[in-house]
Order: structure tokens, then sequence, then C-alpha cells
């Protein structure tokens, strides 16, 4: 292919994985199961022989250039270009540059036909060039059998695309065969609890008394007790959404991942949660461990890559509890040290997770064609066969048959590396991977062979301790919602601010404590700044996003 771009950057696998598990008018298939849908798309291939055959050019962001993009260029991608008689011209940006690569480039106004991956465009960039994006909505229709039928079979996938007018300007994505508990989890140094000849914490209290232990009685066994840390963060790394996250949950204060810090409460009411009764019960209870010991005195001013060696020193972790998701991807060689922690028992007798499947899996963005494409229509045409269940395992793992084999039982096993890469590693440089258009059946997720001690097949193996604590609706963040314009610019004038006070607090109360005295002046302080018409966009949105199921 012609004119691609190659902006390099330098990032390592480190920073990396921190930022990180046709022709119109045919009728859908009746049936979307995977028999029917599995590598096949209902649009018919246009374009006779000797037709020159059209190219678009399509702008993707790369994580970094350590991640190759020639599978682009070959396999199912190649594949697909051919079905449908076109050219792809990849114009390819790494995102350290691309922020600033996009402003110019949206300036220019010299924008491709498409952008794919929602790593492109952001909500506020679809907004102000709202002028050059192509409306979709009766396009998808035309055009895209495929994905017409996810969207009456899962209705979510066309909510999150779907604005408070109806109408759909990008195309979605919804991760396949993820697990129920969708972020990351605890793991608890299982060589320090046996050293110690600790059981396994069932509540937030026991979990306290371990990690208290852990600091105090020569966890490591050293012979030098106190050199042990319980739990350590990282300033870079908004510690506060982290917390929230992960471990403050007992306390239910999951919110979206981001950091708008807006959460579901009990009720499945839209609420900001650093405004909440809860966040101060759990604030007070972090600030209790911080006096112990338990906390880095670090925790709040060290970089990532600080906490990082912590956690992956030679010799062992010099960390007890850490938050991932899995072991390897936290604490490289150190991971079988470490054990994932069952949920514990929160003060309301509950068990939460993190499980904002509709955040974490479901997202829109994924393909936006510009003004400046000479033919939607065909482009969607070539985008709806990423709405099978093949294409999608192959897009997100790689090729068939070089990452994938298709077995004669009609299931297909995803190859491990023979190279000593991670699967992880080997499926980001293989494939789209969290980006770009897809969707897959649940029922075909059973025929998906993945190898054991890796990846996806550690984390859906680990899944199984916390799933049964999944809910559906409650005490989880919001999903994510469409928001016009006016409202865009408000969320950014008002967030700023209010966001930075309530990570500064945050901080301060770990630290010095006396989040109960100035408890009611920070509440005063937020309404002060417009943490009420901050919320009230929010649950607008959301209402939009509910009554879209209704459309």
């Amino acid at each position: 292919m012609k004119g691609k771009k190659q902006l390099a950057v330098l990032l390592s696998g480190m920073m990396v994985f921190g930022m990180l598990a046709g022709c119109g008018g045919n009728k859908p298939e009746e049936d979307l199961t995977a028999e029917n849908v599995a590598g096949t798309s209902a649009v018919e291939e246009q374009g006779g022989e000797g037709e020159e055959r059209p190219t678009f050019t399509i702008a993707t962001v790369r994580l970094s250039d350590a991640f190759p993009s020639d599978f682009l260029e070959s396999g199912m991608m190649k594949e697909l270009e051919d079905k449908h008689n076109i050219n792809i011209e990849w114009q390819i940006y790494y995102y350290l540059d691309w922020a600033e690569q996009k402003s110019l480039l949206l300036a220019s106004g010299d924008m491709p036909d498409a952008f794919l991956g929602s790593l492109t465009l952001n909500a506020s960039d679809m907004a102000q060039n709202q002028g050059a994006i192509v409306e979709l909505t009766d396009r998808i229709e035309k055009n895209m059998p495929n994905l017409t039928a996810a969207f009456e079979k899962d209705p979510a996938l066309k909510a999150i695309v779907t604005d408070s007018e109806g109408k759909i300007y990008s195309l979605p994505k919804k991760l396949p065969n993820r697990p129920r508990v969708c972020g990351n989890i605890l793991y608890l140094n299982k060589e320090w609890m046996d050293n110690l000849n600790l059981e396994m914490p069932t509540t937030y209290l026991e979990l306290e008394n371990v990690l208290e232990k852990f600091v105090t009685e020569d966890a490591d066994g050293d012979g030098d007790p106190g050199n042990e840390i319980g739990i350590t963060g990282a300033a870079g790394n908004n510690v506060l959404s982290m917390d929230l996250r992960n471990i403050l949950f007992p306390f239910g204060t999951m919110v979206s991942r981001g950091d708008n810090y807006m959460g579901l409460n009990g009720e499945g009411k839209p609420v900001f949660m650093p405004a909440q009764e809860n966040y101060k019960e759990a604030v007070k209870w972090m600030h209790g461990m911080y006096e112990k010991g338990i906390v880095d005195p670090e925790y709040f001013t060290q970089e990532g890559s600080m906490a990082m060696a912590k956690k992956q020193a030679e010799g062992g972790a010099k960390v007890g509890l850490v938050s991932g998701w899995t072991a390897d991807a936290e604490l490289g060689a150190n991971a079988g040290q470490f054990v994932p922690l069952e949920a514990v028992e929160g003060p309301d007798g509950k068990r939460y997770v993190e499980n904002a499947a509709n955040f974490a899996d479901i997202s829109d963005r994924e393909l936006i064609i510009t003004t400046n494409c000479s033919d939607p229509d065909k482009l969607l045409q070539w985008a709806d066969d990423f709405y099978t269940d093949v294409n999608t395992l192959q897009s997100f793992y790689g090729s068939i048959p070089d990452c994938i084999t298709e077995n004669e039982d009609g299931t297909y096993t995803v190859k491990a590396p023979e190279n000593g890469m991670s699967l992880d590693v080997s499926a980001w440089s293989n494939s789209l991977r969290d980006y770009g258009p897809k969707y897959m059946n649940p029922e075909f997720y059973e025929k998906i062979i993945l190898p054991e001690g890796q990846g996806d097949g550690i984390k859906l193996a680990e899944d199984k301790i916390n799933e049964k604590y999944v809910t559906d609706d409650k005490n989880v963040g919001l999903p994510k919602l469409q928001y016009p314009q006016d409202d865009l610019v408000r969320m950014t004038t008002l967030g700023t601010d209010i966001y930075k006070y309530c990570e500064a607090q945050y901080a301060h109360w770990v630290v010095d404590g006396g989040i109960e005295e100035e408890w009611d002046a920070y509440l005063e302080q937020l309404e002060k700044m417009g943490l009420q018409e901050l919320v009230d966009i929010h649950c607008r949105a959301y209402e939009a996003y509910q009554n879209s199921f209704a459309g």
C-alpha cells in the first residue's frame, strides 16, 4: 500500500500495558448463529473483473510502534479488500504523537475517507467536526445486514452509537469472549501469607489485618520487619479513579473508567461518587491504613516506573496487594507469588466487583466516515464483514491460519506464540485487538480454544472466582454515553476544576485525615463549582441512552 504515514514513537512494552485483557439492500441473516454468520456476509462483492478498484484512505492509531502493523496488509484484512474489490491505504499514527497530529489534520480539512478505532476521534472531536462526518443512520440498514442483526440481538450495541436525536455517526464494537468481571481484580501475596501462616481474608477488615501483618511481621522473611509495603500507587495513574474501582470497592464505589467519577448507585441512578457517603467512609478506611503504614508513603508522589519496580523487584515483590488485569501483566516474573483475591465483604455485607461491561467492552467511534469519502456505502459494506464471528475472532487475535487454527470440528484454536512472546503481545501485534468494528455471538465463545496459562486464558479461568458477584445494573459505572456539543463543552469547563479538586482532597484526606470534619465544606465547594449542573448533564445523557432501547 502507498502513502503510509509512520510517525515513530518509542514506547516501552511496560508503558503500553500501563495504558492497557458488499452491496446494500440484502436481507440480514434470519438466524445470527455462528454457522450462518461465521466468516461470511450477506453483502455480495461488487466490481467485475477488470474494473478499477477504488482506494479508500483510513487513518488509525496504534498504541506504539513496538506493535507491528503489517497485518493490516495481509491475512483477513487483505482478504476483505479483495472480496469487496477495494484498496485500503492505511495512514498509521501512534498514540503519543496523535493529539498533536490530530489537531493539524482536523484544522487542515484534508481528512482521510475514514477513521478506524476509538483512539482516533473523541466525542468532542466528533461534535466539533460534525459537518465533516457522514451520518450513518439509514446507510447502516441499507448496507450492513450483519450489524443490523447484531443491533437486534444486543440493543446496547445500538444504544451506544445513537445520539439524543436518534442519529448514528459512527460504528460500534463489542469485545468478544470477555470475562464477566470486566476490569482489574486484586491479587494477594500468597508467599507472604504462607510465611506468616495467615488465612485468606473474606472481609475488608480481615484484609486490612492481613496487610497490617505484612508490614509489621517480616512477611518476606529477610529479617527486616517493616521494609514491606502493603499497597502502592503512582501519581501519574489517576490514583482516585483507580482506587474507586479497586482497593475502595468493598464500599461500593464503582465508577466508569476514565476520570468523570460517575457511577450508578444501589438504585441504578447516576451519581458523582466522590460526593457520596459511602465514598467518605471508604476514604476514612484508606486513611486508617495509611496511618498503620500499610499504604506506601510514596503512594501519591512517585512515578509509575517506581511503583512498577517495587512490584517487579528482582528476588520478589515488595508489595502485598496489587490490582491488575492479570498477575503477570502487573507483576512480571513475580506473578507466581500472588493469587487472585475473592471479592471481600464490605461494610454493607455485599461483595463488589468491576462489571461495567457497557463501558469497558462496548464503545462507539470504531469507524467514522468523513465527507471526503466518495462512496460511503461501499466502505460500510466492507465494514459489515467485521461483524461476523470468525472475522471478529481474527480481528481480536490475528488471522487464520497464522495465529488461529480452524479445526475440523468447527472449533478454533488460538495459537500460543512460538517465539516466547506472550499471547497478549501477539494479539496486539497481529490484529486490531481492542479497536475497530467487531461483534461476536455469545454462543460462538464455546468454539474458541485458548492457550492455558496465557493472557485471556488466565483471565477467563480466574473469572470463575468472582463472576458470581456480578450485578446487572447497580453499583457500576455509567456506560459510554452520547452528549450534545453544548453539554460536552460545559462538561469540560466544569469538570476540569472539579476533578482536580476531588483528586487533591483525596490525597490530602488519605495522608492527613480530616474528611469527617471537612466533609460539609467540601460538598459546599463542589456545589459552588457547578457539580449539580455536571451531574444533570450526565443524567440527561443516561436517560437518552435508556430511551434508545425503546426506539
